[in-house]
């Protein structure tokens, strides 16, 4: 098992958001060099300029903080 330091790099690790369009078959992806909130509400933002209005999206999170913070439940919480 590997432990992490304070100091601890990730030596090129990109985080990947992805969105998966499961009628069409297309993905709606996004690299980016860092996993936070701010990262994750601008793939958020990219998903509802893509997404028609009138169709439903469904979100499946796992387990990160990034999700969890003020920035992104208020997001979502608008879209509700």
């Amino acid at each position: 098992m590997e432990r992490r330091t304070h100091d601890y790099a990730r030596h090129g690790t990109t985080s990947l958001f992805a969105a998966l369009d499961v009628k069409a078959g297309t993905v709606i992806g996004q690299c980016y060099p860092r996993h936070r909130a701010s990262e994750f509400r601008r793939f958020l933002d990219e998903i509802e300029a893509a997404v028609p209005a009138d169709l439903d999206v469904h979100l499946v999170l796992d387990n990160s903080a990034t999700h969890k913070t003020k920035l992104i439940r208020d997001w979502l919480a608008r879209r509700l």
